[in-house]
């Protein structure tokens, strides 16, 4: 049974408390002063706080009982999210670009101390927020992947920091949209590769964290396969996965075999819904042998 981490809800909670609140400073100071690197920045932190959500929702998900109508529960969702976002994070990305590419001609003036205190105030709301997750990333991959994210981000912050300097020390007002194209290159970049891997999970592909071919071999190692086939490993959600495989098998005890392989599929591959077809060691199945150990499955959340 796939569990949610409880102890993550907190950090997810005062994380898109903050982003959100901070959203609201930076688009309306950004609004107000006329400043694109804000307002692009603004829009870079909307699209953590729809991140954040996502996460979230996925922790939530993972919790979930199945149903008879969704027997896999509704983790799709978050793969379906994450599409979402990524087409809205491009478009938006595209509006302001066009605009900093027509300002760049035709500069406007923006108070660059403003512009300087808001971009420092996102610094402290994103290294805040990656320090929520700093206890739970090492075991939570799905806390991790937020803890990096918020990161990343307030070394963004800094770069609107450092063009607020600029046009405060040279008065170059051009600076503000040009580091409005720099940070929207740099957020398409990020929501590029969100597209590719939520199309890439949309069509059952396997995540990219896992090496297919390295657990295959894994696999053959373990005491008693002769061999295998009809590997298959997809997306569940974006923090869950399957794996289902018909496994040659000749050992003295199934439940303990499949037991040690479902959950060292899942602590070292992170692969938690395991189905394993234990077919007849080859030799007996050739003699058609009549006390051959029958076939077995199972299906293991761990």
């Amino acid at each position: 049974m796939i569990t949610a981490h409880p102890r993550t809800f907190p950090a997810f909670r005062w994380a898109v408390g903050l982003n959100a609140a901070y959203v609201i400073v930076e688009g309306v100071a950004g609004w107000l002063t006329g400043s694109l690197a804000l307002l692009a920045d603004a829009a870079h932190n909307l699209t953590d706080v729809a991140g954040l959500l996502v996460a979230w929702g996925a922790a939530v998900l993972a919790g979930r009982a199945v149903t008879a109508r969704h027997s896999w529960g509704l983790g799709r969702a978050t793969i379906l999210a994450a599409l979402f976002n990524a087409i809205a994070i491009l478009v938006g990305v595209g509006a302001v670009t066009w605009e900093a590419v027509q300002r760049l001609s035709d500069p406007v003036a923006v108070p660059g101390l403003t512009v300087m205190l808001v971009a420092l105030i996102g610094i402290a709301v994103n290294t805040g927020s990656a320090l929520l997750f700093m206890s739970a990333r090492k075991g939570d991959l799905n806390a991790r992947g937020a803890f990096l994210h918020m990161a990343a981000d307030a070394a963004v912050s800094g770069a609107v920091v450092l063009a607020a300097a600029g046009i405060l020390l040279t008065g170059w007002d051009w600076l503000d949209p040009a580091v409005a194209i720099a940070v929207s290159l740099l957020i398409a970049v990020t929501a590029a590769g969100l597209l590719r891997e939520a199309l890439h999970l949309s069509l059952d592909g396997v995540p990219f964290q896992i090496d297919q071919p390295a657990v295959a071999s894994w696999l053959l190692q373990q005491p008693g396969v002769e061999s295998l086939h009809d590997l298959r490993i997809w997306p569940l959600s974006t923090t869950r996965t399957a794996l289902a495989v018909h496994l040659v098998w000749d050992g003295p005890d199934p439940d303990a075999f499949i037991d040690q392989v479902t959950h060292t599929l899942a602590a070292a591959h992170g692969i938690s819904d395991v189905t394993l077809q234990l077919e007849r060691h080859a030799c007996d199945r050739a003699r058609g042998a009549g006390d051959a150990m029958p076939p077995t499955a199972t299906i293991r959340h761990v």
